[in-house]
């Protein structure tokens, strides 16, 4: 995906846009996401990630998105 290209009708911010293109890039080969990971991967805090995935969890798209755990990062356990 460019820098350029954008969705303007999203209500996603480009950061959780970013996450989930990189959720659903990487679904089919991993269940279970943590942030810290997801954040070295994209450049962003852990914090970040947090922040940006509850939107995504509680948006309608073709990921189910559910908090899992806590230890050393929160985990989330995705699924398409």
């Amino acid at each position: 995906m460019s820098a350029t290209a954008q969705t303007t009708d999203s209500p996603l911010s480009d950061k959780q846009r970013r996450i989930l293109e990189y959720l659903r890039s990487n679904a089919d080969d991993q269940t279970y996401f943590k942030s810290r990971l997801i954040g070295d991967a994209l450049d962003l805090s852990a914090k970040e990630v947090g922040t940006n995935m509850t939107a995504i969890a509680d948006g309608d798209y073709d990921l189910a998105v559910e908090k899992w755990g806590y230890s050393s990062s929160t985990t989330w356990m995705v699924e398409t």
